[in-house]
């Protein structure tokens, strides 16, 4: 909670034309229409980063922290109106806080957006967001958990490519490990594709559930948040996509019942390959009788005739790689797993 207010202010796609790739998409039962990829310009040191606080407030000293960490990588920072919010569990009213990602979108001073936290919020902002502006004025965007309804509904209705990733106050207060730092630096700053998704060294290998190869463009972010939106005019899709899905602090029933719903809902037929990633706190060690999650993986997603990889490092975990949503990847479990292999900025 905040005690006092901050005062920082630091300096299925169906065609490729050139670099712009269009997707058949379906908003709400709208008739299909194509949407042009737009790739965000490239981040360098001395560029500014705006922060914004789109779900639940953050922590003050937190936030003071992850802007110093973000200083001494060489950008500067500029906060939104929303850092040093709180009403209830939003760091305040949903117009302020739509109203500040539109702002920062808008700003020719800011190069690109990171959020300080997730939590619980976006959800409420999905009908408050400018589109049309933020399309035309695209600028690299990073989050993760709570901030997925905000890529799908920003990738879906404007194209832009958008990076779940690491953020302010969550992960950058504490400074970002080798391995984030290598693929959040990597995906914002350089001028060629990520490459593979490989785990961290001296942990487990990513597990295969069902074998094979396939090739889209990513799509996906927080279990919980994807079925959320399902039957909404802001539901994923993920036709021809590969779909990556992380999760935290679910216990296996509960995993069980959102693929479940998923399945029913035809999302995981549709999608070319999945990956699920490292879930954190998600057994149930001290409450039997129980599933583990490999095993409510293996039963609910093996058997869907595609490639499916599990325990790969990109949620709730220190360790995390920042995946580009909206480029394009290959999942082959029988090589190099998830390999993203299309540049995710433009110059």
């Amino acid at each position: 909670m905040y005690s006092a207010p901050l005062r920082l202010n630091h300096c299925f796609p169906v065609m490729f034309h050139k670099t712009c790739v269009f997707y058949l998409i379906n908003i709400g039962g709208d008739p299909i229409s194509a949407i042009p990829q737009i790739k965000p310009k490239r981040l360098s040191p001395g560029d500014t980063i705006g922060v914004v606080a789109p779900a639940s407030p953050g922590d003050t000293e937190l936030a003071i922290a992850g802007v110093k960490w973000l200083e001494a990588q060489g950008f500067c920072v500029q906060l939104g109106s929303t850092v040093d919010q709180t009403l209830g569990y939003l760091a305040g009213a949903d117009t302020l806080r739509a109203m500040d990602i539109n702002n920062m979108f808008a700003s020719p001073a800011i190069d690109g957006i990171i959020c300080l936290r997730g939590g619980y919020g976006t959800m409420r902002l999905l009908e408050l967001l400018d589109y049309n502006l933020i399309q035309s004025h695209p600028k690299v965007f990073v989050g993760y958990s709570d901030i997925t309804a905000l890529h799908t509904s920003i990738g879906q209705r404007t194209g832009l490519v958008t990076f779940h990733g690491p953020m302010v106050g969550s992960d950058m207060a504490k400074g970002l490990p080798y391995y984030t730092w290598d693929y959040f630096s990597r995906a914002i700053t350089a001028p060629s594709p990520l490459g593979p998704i490989m785990n961290p060294p001296l942990t487990a290998p990513p597990i295969c559930i069902a074998p094979g190869e396939a090739q889209g463009y990513l799509t996906g972010g927080n279990l919980s948040l994807i079925v959320a939106t399902l039957g909404t005019p802001y539901e994923i899709d993920t036709r021809g996509k590969i779909l990556c899905l992380e999760e935290v602090a679910e216990a296996p029933y509960r995993l069980d019942r959102m693929l479940t719903q998923l399945l029913l809902a035809g999302k995981l037929q549709d999608a070319a390959g999945i990956v699920f990633d490292v879930c954190t706190d998600c057994e149930l060690e001290n409450d039997p009788p129980s599933f583990t999650v490999q095993e409510v993986l293996q039963d609910r997603l093996g058997h869907l005739a595609k490639p499916v990889l599990s325990h790969l490092y990109f949620g709730h975990t220190a360790d995390k790689a920042t995946l580009p949503l909206g480029v394009m990847a290959i999942l082959n479990t029988h090589s190099k797993g998830l390999e993203i292999i299309e540049t995710a900025t433009s110059d």
